[in-house]
């Protein structure tokens, strides 16, 4: 086994939790999106060596394994520049948080997902949405104010 079949491996193993939560925001499910994060990880592996080192090795299998949930959802042509429409996967566990993400843009929404489902790092979102860090710091601070204001109880100024 070369390095870099190695370094998939090990990231199969520390991160499949991760990929996993962060693909049922897209697929809808938490089974679809383990067979997704199989799938990925499997093309990863089978194409190693199209990986150039110019970014993140996360970064380059996320797309990989969300191309794979993409094409598994009947999609032809799967364009990762067009943004999914991710979602809560049990919406009616927090209705007020789902419909809270919901209201947000979906580019906004995956990075949420990406960060606080799918445990990536700004470096790894920012690769793997093809933005800068900076951007993916940006966006979760606009996130958080927009969640902050749509949950906070409204006062009431009498």
């Amino acid at each position: 086994m070369d390095e870099r079949a190695r370094e998939i491996e090990a990231l199969y193993r520390e991160r499949y939790v991760g990929f996993r939560n962060a693909l049922a925001t897209v697929t809808g499910s938490y089974e679809s999106a383990r067979d997704a994060v199989q799938e990925g990880f499997a093309r990863a592996l089978a194409t190693r060596k199209q990986f150039r080192g110019d970014g993140l090795l996360a970064a380059w299998v996320w797309r990989i394994a969300l191309r794979a949930a993409l094409e598994a959802q009947g999609k032809r042509e799967v364009l990762l520049d067009e943004v999914p429409d991710p979602h809560l996967v049990a919406p009616d566990r927090d209705s007020s948080l789902a419909e809270a993400l919901a209201m947000l843009p979906p580019r906004r929404r995956l990075i949420v997902f990406l960060r606080y489902f799918g445990d990536f790092s700004y470096a790894e979102i920012a690769d793997a949405c093809d933005v800068s860090e900076g951007t993916v710091a940006a966006t979760l601070a606009q996130a958080h104010e927009s969640l902050a204001a749509i949950l906070s109880p409204r006062r009431s100024h009498a």
